[in-house]
């Protein structure tokens, strides 16, 4: 949901609202508002030339941790105490942002009686934090404080309650809510198409050892990989913040020049491998724990020798995705799109879209259905070329559809959908989840 014109104080009266009524006590909209406002200023500075990225957690110094576990694992975190508070203020907040790079640290941050915000310490760890949001690991760290605000560019505040979005304060716009493409609608099911053939595949690799039956209850989670694959590749150029655009077609035409043509199949078969590796681990992890649990049966050595192999290819697999999607995301450097076919293979980059006649109008939807409703009409000139050009490329191109990430780190996507040429903004690609945290209305209330 986006606001015409919105300020530090709408997103911080929007937290408030939203906080208010959840299993911890909300601070008062002043204490709220203060922090916000000082945060978004602060994302106007630099430091040595450099933007300036950090985070902060709202955290109680008398009370860090009310609540711990019964079970304290080693990589959760911890605070570390200053001798003397710092006040919150865009000078402290501009010199500690070179010590507290969001993906190692965030600041500690509370008020006093009098309203007042202090840096009281450090948190440490928020690597885990920050590889679950995106997609880099499985399972998500717990989180410390009542929220975690962050800079994430030039007048770009984002707000997560645990891992659940309330908002993005985006410059001028409030973002309430980003539209899950990869998931739902048209650019969803362009992606399902060309992960079905990796699901034939998988299936007749393991046909031999596993019943068709047990396949099938992966196909979700197959689509769930891709998802997550494009996802973090989105997240990886938008991090690089020179803007950038990949396209997927199986058009071959003359409206594509390859500068530079060179063929990369390693993100599609290090995905397939995974998949069989993670099916081949769970399968011998369940047989040894049914056995386990009929002591009449004995269990063979080469079950517990399977499943500590396919855990180690698994993760090794992991590792390979990993270097794979950065090697893809790097080249967006260069000017022109990389272009991917339809078994998702690189066929190269810094690719130039010929394709010149564009639509004479394109529509912006709300939803990732992209439904009649949900569209607003806009005029394609008001957006610059390396839009254009796929706007262009996918209007002429049915079936093709690509994402553009913009320098200030807006990542669109495109497609044609019957005779409309539709864009959504916005759209997610972190791994938000609901916080069990927020109360909400129940279904009879809403």
């Amino acid at each position: 949901m986006l606001n015409k014109i919105s300020k530090p104080k709408d997103l911080a009266k929007y937290i408030f609202n939203r906080i208010t009524g959840t299993k911890t006590t909300p601070p008062p909209l002043i204490v709220i508002n203060k922090l916000i406002e000082c945060l978004f200023y602060t994302s106007m500075k630099t430091e040595e030339s450099n933007l300036l990225k950090v985070t902060i957690t709202l955290i109680d110094p008398l009370n860090p941790d009310p609540k711990p576990p019964l079970r304290i694992v080693a990589d959760r975190w911890q605070y570390i105490k200053f001798e003397n508070p710092i006040p919150y203020t865009i000078a402290s907040l501009v010199k500690l942002s070179k010590a507290a790079d969001p993906w190692s640290s965030s600041l500690a941050v509370f008020y006093d009686e009098n309203m007042n915000l202090f840096i009281w310490g450090m948190i440490d760890q928020s690597v885990h934090y920050q590889s679950f949001l995106n997609y880099e690991t499985e399972s998500g760290a717990e989180q410390p404080g009542l929220f975690q605000s962050s800079i994430t560019g030039i007048g770009n505040i984002i707000v997560l309650f645990d891992y659940e979005l309330i908002a993005n304060l985006k410059q001028d716009k409030l973002v309430t809510k980003y539209i899950d493409v990869l998931r739902l609608g048209p650019i969803s099911s362009l992606l399902k198409e060309k992960v079905s053939p990796f699901k034939l595949k998988i299936e007749k690799e393991l046909k031999d050892e596993y019943s068709f039956d047990s396949i099938i209850e992966w196909n979700d989670w197959i689509d769930v990989i891709f998802r997550e694959t494009l996802s973090r590749l989105l997240l990886r150029i938008q991090n690089y913040k020179h803007g950038g655009a990949i396209l997927f077609t199986n058009n071959n035409s003359d409206d594509l020049d390859i500068k530079y043509k060179a063929k990369y199949i390693r993100i599609p078969s290090s995905i397939v491998d995974l998949i069989k590796q993670t099916i081949i681990n769970y399968n011998a992890s369940n047989i040894i724990m049914e056995r386990l649990d009929d002591q009449k049966k004995t269990i063979s050595s080469s079950l517990y020798l399977d499943e500590q192999i396919s855990e180690n290819e698994k993760k090794d697999t992991y590792d390979e995705l990993k270097g794979a999607i950065r090697f893809i995301a790097s080249q967006t450097g260069v000017d022109g799109l990389v272009l991917f076919n339809e078994q998702f293979e690189s066929e190269g980059f810094g690719v130039v879209l010929k394709t010149k006649d564009l639509p004479e109008k394109i529509f912006i939807s709300s939803t990732a259905k992209g439904s009649t409703v949900s569209l607003t009409p806009s005029d394609p000139n008001h957006f610059g070329t390396r839009h254009r050009s796929m706007f262009s490329y996918c209007w002429k191109h049915k079936g093709s559809f690509g994402f553009v990430v913009s320098q200030d780190g807006d990542i669109r996507a495109v497609t044609r959908v019957n005779e409309k040429l539709v864009v959504w903004e916005n759209i997610k690609t972190q791994h938000f989840l609901r916080s069990s945290k927020i109360r909400r209305p129940s279904p009879s209330l809403k």
